[in-house]
């Protein structure tokens, strides 16, 4: 047995624990650098424990996903007013940013030498400056992963700038936080953080560090859930959405992920469709596939045991089967109105420049089954 388990320097978790933001920036840094997202105000009491202290924060917003330019012009602004600590206080987005300057504030070069697919995909050399990320959504995980994923607009695709050094120094996740999201962006987070789980599940690359945290988080993700979109004050529903995402990105970080994330990429770079509802919105298609691609090819397989287990935690039963767990996503997706990609702005045109591009993606390495063109195919098929 081989494997390595990457994990932020520290968490902190549970409902109130925001309030330690002061005290845990100060002991890393002189100048805080903090990352929000459109709206800077909504988080102004964490922004007034920062001046508090003497951080002085510079304070960077970022309106929807993070492109290329808009992460090299915070680093460079970072960089003027000699920022030593990062924080990002936001959804995925916005810490996916706050990840990308911290490492570029210690690391020379072109954002483009560090980026995979449309750059140079190099290493950072570099620690990167003391990161802490602080997620007021429940589902993208990116307080737990090693990467950032920003849209190159030139190249009309997401990718991500990676390495196991921009894993936060600090995850703190306050429950509290995510009470205020609207019911469609619970839902589209929360699918999110059920596919990362999934995928790292039965992903080629999972291990048995991940595999507890993927199926501890699938079950607390299977119940709270619905409970969260359909009762947005359901405190306890939303700990165990935060606690679900926090498990999903470690998972992540260190099982990879499959088919999914690997179209979500390029479909995510060229619509502007929220990444948790592209995920759901495959999810379904995607392992009914797999599965199938899986019984005809390698029967045996261990993954598609994995998905056996995977549908007992999505059911609540034992004796739930695969074919169970496919439909469980698909009427979970049905109940919390989850739109198809055609209506998230994709067309049936557009489905073959979407396989070429997924087939390069990074993500579809980590899938259970290496999938022919023709099913890359079904999967939008269905999925529009």
């Amino acid at each position: 047995m081989r494997f390595t388990f990457s994990a932020p320097g520290s968490i902190i978790f549970g409902r109130g624990r925001a309030s330690q933001l002061a005290e845990i920036a100060s002991a890393r840094g002189d100048r805080a650098c903090v990352v929000t997202g459109a709206n800077p105000k909504r988080h102004s009491g964490l922004v007034e424990q920062l001046e508090a202290v003497g951080l002085k924060p510079l304070l960077l917003s970022v309106a929807g996903e993070p492109d290329t330019q808009v992460v090299m012009e915070m680093t460079a602004r970072a960089r003027e007013a000699g920022c030593d600590v990062v924080v990002g206080i936001g959804g995925g987005s916005v810490m996916d940013a706050g990840k990308a300057v911290s490492a570029l504030l210690t690391n020379e070069g072109e954002l483009l030498d560090y980026l995979e697919v449309v750059g140079k995909g190099h290493s950072i050399a570099h620690r990167p400056a003391p990161y802490i990320a602080v997620p007021t959504t429940a589902g993208t995980g990116a307080e737990a992963t090693a990467n950032a994923v920003l849209l190159s607009p030139e190249h009309g695709v997401k990718v991500s700038m990676r390495s196991h050094m921009m894993i936060s120094e600090v995850a703190l996740v306050d429950p509290e936080l995510s009470a205020t999201m609207p019911p469609s962006v619970t839902a589209a987070t929360g699918m999110d953080a059920l596919t990362q789980l999934l995928e790292a599940l039965v992903s080629k690359k999972a291990t048995p560090m991940t595999d507890p945290f993927c199926r501890d988080g699938l079950a607390r993700a299977a119940d709270a859930l619905p409970r969260a979109y359909h009762d947005p004050d359901d405190m306890q529903a939303r700990e165990d959405m935060a606690y679900a995402s926090l498990l999903s990105g470690m998972a992540l970080a260190n099982a990879g992920l499959g088919a999914v994330h690997g179209f979500a990429a390029p479909i995510g770079g060229r619509y502007k469709a929220p990444h948790g509802a592209v995920c759901a919105a495959l999810l379904p298609h995607v392992m009914e596939v797999n599965i199938r691609a899986l019984r005809e090819r390698d029967s045996g397989s261990d993954r598609l045991a994995a998905y056996a287990g995977a549908a007992w935690l999505l059911c609540g039963s034992a004796e739930a089967d695969v074919d169970d767990g496919v439909a469980m996503v698909a009427d979970l997706c049905r109940d919390m109105a989850i739109p198809t990609l055609g209506e998230l702005g994709m067309a049936e045109a557009d489905i073959a420049p979407m396989v070429d591009a997924a087939s390069k993606a990074s993500s579809m390495r980590g899938n259970p089954v290496e999938l022919t063109r023709k099913e890359l195919q079904e999967i939008l098929e269905r999925a529009l």
